[in-house]
């Protein structure tokens, strides 16, 4: 008999169904005791029997989920993933899970319990951002319970993200651009900011610069590596943010600039330097720390040079990016020298500049079919 009622007292049954063998060739059985009446218990077989024909019935876990989640970081995630990666993820799920769902067993989980969890992590603080990355990884990870028969269905595939709203880039104008240089000029990290806004970097990008990655008679850079916050110098995380960037004449003048006043403080720290080779360190070789770089250099920098106090040190980036294109530089180029990793985000992100490259466009296309026809 596939599956059998069993009184166990007074509105008490056990609901017994058969599920085959194990490896071991003993037979394996569901039990759930159900309280209440006779129909109650006979309506979960009828359940569990068509969940079993149909191939979907999972044998609930009595695994809690933070217990769950703890196997697999450990199994699962730990065996593929980078290192700061999986130290990202961990560290996500046992700040923000635990809280609120980790003494839910594995099989009670549903995207009822899940949705408020999200609304709560807002109420604390949590950018939109942050809170879809955490779902992100729970989905992930909870993806693998369904693979593994411990859930039937994923149940953070049904809930509701908060709207991420995307930070405005304010990309400098050329007026605006020089100006910015121009007070520069002066500041210690002005050659960073310069390295910024002519190669289009991202500021992490260029804090993890070695001298050994500048090549000054080709005039190139070689982007091998990144200074993350928290985490220190780590390999790129895609293989066209790995690339090789060629700098302005002027650009690897001002670093070899750079490079003459470096060796100048290093010889006044003497032994306290702590040699790393970095192109943009501290004042004894140790790495920068983004933050104190914006708000000691940065930020008074914008005020000198009259640039809202708005603009962030990554629209530096923005700014290369959107001069190239609108000086009419190929968008396949500007997406290399970015390391985007199509060529379609390069055009997603800077949507803004293709109006006017239309215009120019259609000027030209008139130049070209029309203007002698005119004429004659």
């Amino acid at each position: 008999m596939a599956g059998q009622l069993v009184a166990r007292g007074e509105r008490t049954w056990l609901v017994r169904v058969y599920l085959g063998r194990d490896a071991d060739g003993k037979r394996k059985y569901h039990n759930k005791t159900i309280h209440g009446n006779k129909k109650d218990a006979q309506a979960y077989l009828n359940k569990v029997l068509r969940e079993k024909d149909l191939g979907v019935f999972v044998e609930p876990s009595h695994s809690s989920l933070n217990e769950y989640l703890d196997k697999w970081l450990d199994v699962a995630a730990k065996p593929r993933l980078r290192e700061v990666t999986f130290a990202s993820y961990r560290d996500l799920l046992r700040r923000y899970i635990p809280p609120h769902l980790g003494a839910y067993k594995l099989s009670q989980l549903t995207s009822v319990e899940v949705q408020p969890v999200y609304a709560r992590l807002q109420e604390q603080g949590l950018s939109a951002r942050t809170i879809r990355y955490v779902h992100s990884v729970l989905r992930n990870a909870l993806s693998q319970a369904v693979k593994w028969r411990l859930l039937p269905h994923n149940p953070t595939e049904l809930v509701d993200l908060p709207r991420q709203r995307r930070q405005e880039m304010r990309p400098l104008s050329p007026v605006e651009a020089r100006a910015f240089l121009e007070a520069a000029r002066e500041d210690r990290h002005g050659t960073l900011f310069e390295l910024l806004l002519t190669t289009g970097l991202r500021p992490g990008e260029a804090l993890g610069l070695k001298w050994c990655d500048v090549d000054f008679e080709a005039g190139r850079l070689h982007i091998q590596r990144s200074l993350v916050p928290g985490k220190g110098l780590q390999e790129p995380k895609t293989p066209r943010a790995r690339r090789v960037v060629p700098l302005p004449a002027s650009m690897t003048q001002s670093l070899r600039g750079h490079r003459k006043r470096q060796l100048e403080e290093r010889l006044q720290a003497g032994a306290d330097w702590q040699e790393q080779d970095l192109v943009f360190p501290g004042t004894e070789g140790q790495p920068l720390l983004h933050r104190n770089v914006v708000r000691r250099h940065f930020k008074p920098l914008l005020e000198k040079a009259g640039l809202p106090d708005t603009t962030r040190l990554y629209d530096l980036r923005h700014s290369c990016a959107t001069l190239l294109l609108s000086a009419g530089e190929n968008p396949k180029i500007v997406s290399e020298r970015l390391g985007h990793a199509s060529v379609t985000l390069t055009l997603d992100t800077y949507s803004h500049v293709l109006p006017d490259m239309q215009e120019s466009a259609a000027a030209k296309l008139e130049g070209l079919l029309y203007d002698s026809a005119h004429k004659g």
